[in-house]
């Protein structure tokens, strides 16, 4: 059938025609009717110009042999004729370039905005085009270009074509020079009908599909084709995102009935306008081109017109990205043999070098690893630092030069090398390597006073030189930092000598070049023949012998060449001397080493041959002291999963790095948050859905008399018989599904239908490989579940032996039980010898969707009663509207009445706004739920179920003092609100809960800066129009006499709404000792922990181990009462497991014991002992176990020396009531999640219930972006503590735990989307404090001023002078660029201006510092270096050592230049002003950065508070009031 052809008018008009012919090969005879595909278009460019085409001989790129040249395209055509055909012709391109005018190569869609031509093959439109290549006929530069199309969306392979005023070409092979050009656009075309596939119903797509779901599959789809190698992403695809909706919308004239329109496509929409918010929120590349491009969105509903500039700036900007982007994650892929590592003959470079010498430490040194800070573990972002009076050597201690180590990272690298000197931390002062520093320009007063910290390195990976200006930085890294090389040791210098001699001798060649009109003028040759000529006095004169100075360059060509690559100037970096020096090197043999995916060695302990020598350091690493239970749990778990734990020879394994799991698992860290919550939908657990395979067996009898009925009347039994197999109620049976996967039920009850069927209610029991414990999990123990199924009893496939597990819990029993426990596993093993059905036993039920696992209530199981307790626990549907009555209705299992008020989402207020995207940590723009009262409801017939959406209520709106403005909200407290005229028709589906507005007076009052009440009050009237605020009219009332009552505030609880009893938070310590929990607070810190969990009333910390002094020293200030250990807590453990006589219990190390034995008699008489202890808890050090995800060589020997053991030992031997442990947010899943998962099944081992989950401080009423993971721990028979529910908005992303089966479990809901109470800024936080100048030294202040805040008024509390505000003290340089910075929000080094200032000694300097510019692309630009705080923003993560080059440079002032201070630290992470540091202010930062927020510790102790209050209330025993 063959199709009307469109004139060129209606063609661009329609923008896709697809018209499929026959084709039919009679070329022999010359008259067959060849038909050809004609092309689906979609979205053609056409808006094209005419010009005269002026092509050089020089463009004569492709040269063919064989073929017959056309000057003109109409010949050519003709010539590749095959029969006659629909004007216009279709012909196929080969080996095409697209070019303009003027011969030069251009990328294909830079087409739309310049006249471009076509040099190719033309061939006919068959398909052995390769094999009769001499059908083709060349012609050169024909066109001009009119039109592109994209075609091939039903066929599933993108077809590229183009079009002239002669005839359309299929695009099928570009020339070899032009591939690279062409296969970007082809990429995006294929992404172009990967979408359609997609979303088209006769493709068989699904466009109700969401975003998330269309990329995961586009991305899967594509990296599947050959030739993509896993490097498509989901980036990629979103930005093309407008290309591709563009393309699509031109298809819909052509699209299916079945097919809906993509123009208002959903998904397709979404992925126009998340490209459209990217390209707004992404600058354009620097590298673009030399020009300075800038392009300025603006935002209309109406098509803006492009002129050709601006078409090219966008063009050019997309495409470097694409490419930056392909890069990024090409680099993932399979090294190729062009990626290689010319590596130095150390021979070769002897004679540069002095006669061998040995290292001797001339101090005692520490291993870097102690250093290894929180979030390095998890990330290849590891920190900057100082390194002074160096030296470097191999395992033998003798000194060897850098040269030696790849200057690539990836590379293979048969060389070792080590270094010592003294670390400090980076400051950001500009020094060259080996070269004194200036004591005014370069460091402060404390900088010369502090040399740093002797210590040794672990293996050099990488390094680099940095130049910039007359310096020459030289820094290494090893897989703790990166560090910054200064002065070398006196007796290694002239080993740093020879690499600064080369790096000078590199920017000199490049000066030369540079002065060149053409650097590629100078070839290799000439460049020697430039250096030799070089005067003796030139500090970059290697020798007049043109012969030694090629020798020289060549044998250190690796230095020269790493320094030309980082040249911004291309010109040189492509520089004939470049490729001349390559050349010589690969001429001299030396090795080439291919360079791999990015890798990083497993790190075990530190081989530096410095750890052996000197006396010992008293920080040395100490390997864990722990009970035998611990040990042997641990230790059984890496011989099963590790089983070459003693093979020497695996040592050197490498690990590959994901990059893009190690990106998203940082992702929470700062990344942009949705502001709506999305429902994402938890997938149900799959056994629900099982469909078992019935036997139809015949042999199925009940046993005994029926032992009553169901509520439905149906016969309930105790006891049946199937094929001889005895089934009670209260047994185990085994079912198998249709996929033949065993399923384990827990019988509860039986009974037989009305209708004869022989039915069994079971509950799954899951193995714990099923679990979050995953590989750690007792092959042995099963867990129930709340997952439960009906089938037939013919259905049972076989009995199971499941124990259900009881034991006496106590430390009385550890050892009982721990015999007990060893005795059965022998037995299982003979068991499993002999072939015989595996034993299990079950003592926990697991509950995903709570991240938890309790204790069995085995007073409700197997009851046979017809009666399951996890059906009856079964949560109705929350979203369920139900209205009761003309003042009352249910929603979301709470019922709601006339009068009262609730809390509605913000989106509903601000659907307006522009609300999309926030970055995380930025918590501007964001709201907290609007409180309203209800005044009316719709009315429903009885208990009619209504449409939540669509269903509306009449409410009265309450303003908040932040809906007026900032100013207001800053100075008012944070729970007022004020009454309105304003009434409003809400949906209920809008509605977050119920709260309470009260008078000022009756409101619950407290000291803490901590909100847990839902209860807001009123004292004035607001009016919206003017803006007026006025006193309240005494005849309006809040609280009705019911409401008065006690406990009403607990009453029907909304959906995200957990309240307390009301709390006097300020009465606290008025709760006796004996009623509160004596605790051991272990890795103590300075107390932030142990003062959160008293100030609740639920802890009194009695005892606290600290091993850093100035640490423990602040605990003892805070808490007098407690007894505090400055020590190791494996000395300490030693000592008390001695002290108790269970010396035989105990592993330790003789060190351990040596100082266990010296505890002075004091120490020991205080030393807490079992039955003593009801609480333990603490924050094992990262430090410890921050090698773990590296072990490789010999896991268990290095697992031995983590404090994490000797934590859970304490636990295993207290055995206490409860256990909290707590750690960064990537605890949970480092090192694979293997830490993690010991840690939850050693609880359970020692018969622990447990929780788990992820919280962000700022959620709870802090001004800082702080995620930290928690573990709960209850014994059997008390009440596991339940999450707080967060308080505040914050902009952090719901922060999961991946469990098995693709569910995932979040312990809070993010609260960007709204929250009870606004963010805290900061502002907030620590705006009424006095000003003070860089490095204030002076202890004690005045305030000067009242407290503006609620937070500042609860935070100072009864406070008359201030202590701690104290600054660290920037050196002259830093000071002045800090004053440089703008004082607005998001300022940094970005926009420092580009000069240099004259010092005080006279020295000029650098306003920007040097090394930024220079590695920015290698360290995500060194965002927030030199960073100002935004005073209605928050701070970031508090880290041990503020400043403007560290790891959070965000830590100026807002207004003042200077770095915040101690107490501006203490108060960000919530600490009272009463409260007190102690030793430096390097000690103090310390402190304060490592601690627990207290308000969030407050929270936990509250929600621990209730648990003990639950169990309390079980024995008849009135709570505490508190």
């Amino acid at each position: 059938m063959k199709g009307e052809e469109p004139n060129e008018n209606s063609k661009l008009e329609n923008g896709s025609q697809d018209t499929t012919k026959e084709a039919h090969h009679g070329v022999e005879n010359g008259d067959a009717h060849v038909t050809r595909k004609r092309p689906r278009r979609a979205a053609a460019c056409s808006d094209f110009k005419e010009k005269a085409i002026r092509l050089s001989e020089k463009t004569s790129v492709v040269k063919v042999k064989k073929n017959r040249m056309e000057e003109e395209e109409i010949d050519a055509v003709n010539l590749t004729k095959l029969g006659p055909e629909d004007p216009p012709p279709c012909r196929k391109l080969i080996d095409f370039i697209l070019h303009d005018a003027e011969g030069n190569m251009q990328p294909f869609e830079m087409s739309e905005i310049d006249d471009f031509f076509i040099t190719a093959l033309i061939m006919p439109m068959d398909d052995d085009l390769e094999k009769e290549r001499e059908r083709g006929v060349r012609c050169e530069g024909f066109g001009r270009i009119e039109d592109w199309n994209i075609s091939g969306y039903d066929e599933g392979t993108a077809v590229v074509w183009v079009s002239t005023d002669v005839a359309d070409y299929e695009c099928v092979k570009p020339a070899g020079n032009y591939k690279s050009y062409f296969d970007h656009f082809y990429e995006k075309a294929q992404v172009c009908v990967e979408v359609f596939k997609k979303l088209t119903r006769s493709a068989g797509g699904n466009p109700n599909q969401g975003l998330d779901e269309l990329l995961a599959s586009v991305v899967r789809s594509i990296n599947a084709m050959k030739g993509y190698s896993g490097t498509m992403s989901k980036d990629l695809v979103i930005s093309i995102g407008e290309f591709v909706y563009n393309q699509l919308v031109g298809l819909d004239q052509t699209s299916g009935n079945d097919d809906e329109k993509f123009t208002t496509l959903p998904v397709l929409l979404a992925l126009r306008d998340q490209c459209k918010s990217r390209v707004e929120l992404t600058k354009l590349p620097s590298n673009v081109s030399n020009a300075s491009l800038k392009i300025k969105d603006t935002e209309s509903e109406k098509e803006i017109i492009e002129d050709d500039d601006a078409k090219l700036a966008r063009l050019l900007q997309q495409e470097e990205e694409w490419k930056m982007m392909k890069k990024q994650r090409g680099r993932r892929g399979t090294p190729s043999q062009k990626n290689v590592y010319i590596k130095i003959s150390e021979a070769e470079i002897a004679n540069d070098y002095p006669l061998p010498a040995y290292y001797k430490p001339a101090s005692q040194e520490m291993d870097e690893y102690i250093f290894d800070s929180d979030d390095s573990i998890f990330s290849d972002d590891v920190p900057v630092r100082i390194l002074n009076n160096w030296a470097l050597y191999n395992a033998d201690s003798r000194l060897i030069s850098l040269e030696l180590i790849p200057m690539k990272s990836g590379a293979e690298n048969d060389v070792v090398v080590f270094g010592s000197g003294f670390m400090r931390e980076d400051d950001g002062s500009c020094c060259s390597t080996a070269e004194a520093m200036k004591s005014s320009s370069s460091s402060s007063k404390a900088d010369q006073s502090d040399a740093g910290v002797p210590i040794y390195l672990s293996p050099i990976k990488e390094w680099l030189i940095e130049f910039g200006g007359s310096m020459i930085c030289i820094t290494i890294r090893t897989d703790v930092a990166w560090y910054k090389l200064r002065q070398p040791t006196k007796q290694y210098a002239p080993w740093c000598e020879p690499v600064l001699k080369t790096a000078r001798l590199a920017i000199s060649i490049m000066t030369l070049l540079k002065e060149q009109s053409r650097a590629s003028k100078l070839s290799f040759a000439d460049v020697i023949k430039k250096v030799a000529e070089f005067d003796k006095g030139n500090p970059a004169f290697i020798s007049s012998n043109i012969a030694l100075v090629e020798r020289y360059i060549v044998v250190h060509g690796q230095i020269i060449l790493q320094q030309f690559a980082d040249f911004p100037d291309e010109t040189i970096r492509r520089s004939a001397f470049v490729s001349g020096l390559l050349l010589k090197m690969e001429q001299r043999r030396h090795t080439k080493l291919v360079m791999k995916k990015k890798t990083q060695v497993m790190r075990g302990e530190n081989l530096n041959p410095s750890a052996a020598m000197g006396p010992a350091s008293r920080r040395k690493v100490m390997r864990a002291t722990t009970t035998r239970l611990i040990n042997r749990f641990w230790s059984d778990y890496y011989a099963h999963n590790f089983p070459e734990d003693s093979k020497e020879e695996d040592g050197n394994e490498t690990k590959e790095i994901d990059d893009e799991q190690e990106e998203n698992e940082d992702d929470d860290a700062e990344d942009e948050v949705q502001i709506e919550e999305e429902n994402i939908s938890k997938t149900p657990p799959s056994t629900k859905s099982r469909k078992l395979l019935s036997q139809t067996c015949k042999e199925i009898r009940w046993e005994g008399e029926t032992s009553g009925k169901t509520s439905s009347g149906e016969t309930l039994y105790k006891c049946a018989y199937v094929r001889e197999l005895r089934i009670a109620v209260g047994g185990t049976v085994a079912l198998e599904d249709d996929s033949g996967e065993t399923v384990m039920c827990f019988v509860e009850y039986m009974f037989q239908k009305i209708g004869g069927a022989k039915m069994v209610h079971g509950r799954m029991l899951q193995k714990g490989s099923q679990t979050i414990l995953g590989n750690a999990a007792n092959d042995r123990e099963v867990f129930l579940t709340n997952d439960c199924l009906e089938f037939k009893l013919d259905d049972i496939k076989e009995l199971v032996t499941v124990d259900i597990q009881s034991r006496p819990w106590g430390h009385k029993y550890r050892k009982e039980n721990s015999e007990a426990a060893r005795v059965e596993q022998t037995k299982a093993e003979e068991r499993k010898k002999k072939g015989l059905p595996m034993e299990y036993f079950c003592k926990s039920l697991y509950w995903p969707e709570k991240g938890a696992f309790f204790a069995l209530a085995r007073d409700k199981m197997g009851l046979g009663s017809g009666v399951c307790s996890s059906c009856d626990n079964t949560e109705p549907d929350s979203d369920e509207l139900k209205v009761l009555s003309k003042t009352s209705f249910i929603y979301g299992k709470v019922t709601y009445n006339v009068d009262d008020f609730l809390y509605i989402r913000p989106e509903f207020f601000s659907q307006d706004e522009d609300r999309a995207t926030f970055k995380a940590g930025r918590n501007v723009g964001l709201k907290p739920y609007a409180v309203c009262r209800i005044l009316a409801i719709p009315e429903g017939a009885g208990s009619k179920k209504l449409n939540p959406a669509s269903t509306k209520i009449s409410a009265r709106r309450f303003y908040r003092p932040d809906d007026i403005s900032s100013t207001k909200a800053y100075a008012s407290d944070i729970r007022e609100v004020y009454y309105s005229e304003d009434i409003i028709d809400v949906p209920v589906d809008m509605i977050e809960g119920k709260c309470e507005v009260r008078k000022k007076n009756d409101i619950p009052s407290s000291d803490l800066p901590v909100m847990l009440e839902h209860v807001f009050f009123c004292e004035l009237i607001y009016d919206r129009a003017t803006g007026a605020l006025k006193q309240l009219p005494p005849n309006v009332r809040f609280m009705s006499n019911a409401q008065k009552t006690a406990g009403a505030l607990k009453k029907n609880k909304g959906k995200q709404i957990c309240e307390t009893d009301q709390v006097d938070s300020g009465k606290w310590f008025d709760v006796p000792k004996e009623n509160r929990l004596a605790t051991l607070d272990i890795f103590a810190g300075c107390g932030g922990l142990s003062e959160g969990l008293q100030q609740a009333g639920v802890s009194f910390t009695k005892w606290a181990i600290e091993y850093e002094e100035p640490a423990g020293e602040a605990f003892s200030k805070n808490h007098p009462e407690a007894v505090v250990f400055i020590d190791n807590c494996n000395v300490i453990l030693k000592a008390i497991m001695d002290k108790c006589g269970d010396t035989d219990d105990c592993i330790s190390t003789s060190e351990a014991a040596e100082q266990a034995a010296k505890l002075a008699e004091e120490n020991i008489s205080n030393l807490p002992v079992p039955g003593e202890v009801e609480f333990i808890n603490g924050g094992p050090p990262c430090q410890g176990f921050s090698g773990m995800n590296r072990f490789n060589q010999s896991p268990w020997s290095k697992v031995q020396c983590e404090m994490i053991l000797a934590f859970l030992s304490f636990a295993e031997y207290f055995r206490p009531r409860f256990f909290l442990l707590e750690n960064v947010r990537n605890f949970v899943s480092f090192n694979k999640g293997q830490t993690f998962r010991l840690a939850v099944a050693s609880l359970l081992e020692m018969g622990y219930q447990v929780r788990f989950g992820i919280l962000e401080a700022g959620a709870f009423g802090v001004a800082q972006s702080r995620k930290r993971a928690f573990i709960w721990a209850a014994a059997p028979g008390e009440t596991l503590p339940d999450w707080p529910e967060p308080m505040h908005v914050f902009a952090s992303p719901e922060l999961k735990i991946t469990l098995p089966d693709g569910q995932y479990y979040a312990a809070a809901r993010s609260t960007a989307g709204g929250a009870p109470f606004r963010a805290i800024t900061v502002r907030d936080t620590i705006g009424d404090l006095p000003k003070v100048e860089n490095g204030a030294n002076k202890l004690t202040l005045e305030y000067g001023g009242e407290p503006v805040s609620w937070f500042q008024k609860k935070i100072r509390g009864n406070m008359m002078v201030l202590n701690d505000h104290i600054s660290k003290e920037m050196n002259e340089l830093n000071l002045i660029r800090c004053q440089h910075i703008p004082k607005r929000p998001g300022c940094d080094w970005h926009d420092l201006p580009d000069e240099k200032v004259k010092l005080s000694n006279g020295q000029m300097a650098d306003l920007i510092p040097w090394c930024l510019p220079n590695t920015a692309k290698r360290h995500n630009q060194w965002k927030g270096l030199y960073g100002r705080l935004d005073w209605e923003g928050n701070f970031p993560t508090s880290v041990t050592d503020p400043q403007p080059m560290g790891k959070v440079g965000m830590c100026f002032h807002p207004e003042q230049d200077r770095i915040i201070t101690v107490r501006e630290c203490a108060r960000s992470q919530g600490f009272p002003d009463s409260y007190e540091f102690a030793g430096s202010i390097q000690s103090k930062h310390r402190q304060i950065g490592n601690a627990v927020p207290p308000p969030l510790a407050y929270a936990l102790g509250r929600k621990l508070k209730e648990a003990v209050d639950a169990k309390r209330q079980e024995a008849g025993v009135a709570a505490p009031e508190a």
